[in-house]
């Protein structure tokens, strides 16, 4: 399949625009059994399609996720472009904010271990510590950058007047914030991105799977998967709200004859100022009907329809 390339890095070389998220393979509580071989098969099937940039983070599945890459990247790390995360710890058994340096250098060196690797190629604050500004926070990766651990920093869920101040404390070289059908307001950010001539990119374009289509009535996930206190569209009024989107994505993919994931993915390819798009899998059959969007031209009729069924944000949060 005939993939589509650009500069995910302000200063870097283009890759696939279509990229692999990885926190669900670490299953477990936050997105149910996912076993090794299928952790495996599915990152086997994304390097097979020619996605050469991998996503992870330190907090997915306590480091399993970045151990299992690193042992799929042996002998092809020049392939891909791998980017993780510092920032969040897990304290007493839930995820906290923490980007102090000491943290923040510690991290690193264990993703490093992990990953198996003597560079990260993109190095991101997971989120904003609401006890330490990011312009405090990003002298450490200024320097692991300057010590050649890191290639480029990112910034993962900031707003456009936090990205402004970090940008006076270092060279941001990527930003990743979350835009679907269902949260699509990033315009101010976007807008940010223009002027300091950062790439954008998007995670969370499938709501975490509910804009596949597959699911016509709310699934009983328990209370601490994902889907429900992070994407908050699987039971009540988020699901009710999610429904005409999903109901436009299902009638859109079936005039193109493809998967309703690949219409989802490139609605968010086709937005105006995004660099490349983050999807999710948890099989290599998932994997095949992502990459779908690659080849996916919308209409602008099309992408008018699939926006006009765009709902008011539910609040998201981690």
């Amino acid at each position: 399949m005939v993939m589509d390339f650009a500069p995910l890095l302000r200063k870097g070389q283009p890759v696939c625009r279509l990229g692999l998220g990885t926190w669900a393979l670490g299953g477990g509580n936050d997105w149910g059994p996912v076993s090794a071989q299928a952790a495996q098969d599915t990152v086997a099937a994304a390097l097979q399609a020619g996605i050469n940039w991998v996503d992870t983070a330190p907090v997915y599945a306590n480091g399993e996720v970045e151990t299992l890459l690193g042992r799929m990247l042996k002998g092809r790390r020049q392939e891909v472009l791998l980017a993780t995360k510092c920032g969040i710890v897990v304290k007493n058994g839930r995820p906290d904010h923490d980007l102090r340096p000491d943290t923040i250098y510690a991290q690193c060196h264990a993703s490093l271990r992990h990953l198996q690797t003597d560079y990260i190629d993109l190095y991101q604050i997971h989120w904003p510590d609401p006890h330490l500004p990011l312009e405090q926070a990003l002298p450490a990766l200024q320097r692991l950058k300057e010590q050649g651990k890191i290639r480029a920093i990112g910034l993962c869920n900031v707003h456009a007047s936090q990205l402004h101040r970090a940008c006076c404390a270092a060279a941001v070289d990527c930003v990743q914030n979350p835009l679907s059908l269902l949260k699509s307001k990033q315009a101010e950010v976007l807008a940010v991105c223009r002027e300091q001539q950062i790439p954008f990119c998007a995670y969370g374009a499938l709501g975490g799977g509910i804009l596949s289509g597959k699911y016509h009535k709310p699934p009983n996930f328990r209370r601490c998967d994902a889907r429900r206190y992070f994407y908050k569209y699987y039971f009540g009024v988020g699901f009710d709200g999610a429904q005409p989107a999903v109901e436009r994505v299902r009638e859109v993919a079936a005039q193109k004859k493809a998967p309703p994931s690949a219409v989802a993915l490139a609605w968010v390819l086709a937005h105006a100022g995004v660099s490349g798009v983050l999807a999710g899998a948890k099989s290599p059959r998932q994997v095949a009907e992502n990459v779908q969007a690659a080849r996916l031209c919308l209409t602008e009729e099309e992408k008018e329809y699939l926006q006009a069924a765009l709902p008011a944000d539910p609040q998201q949060g981690a």
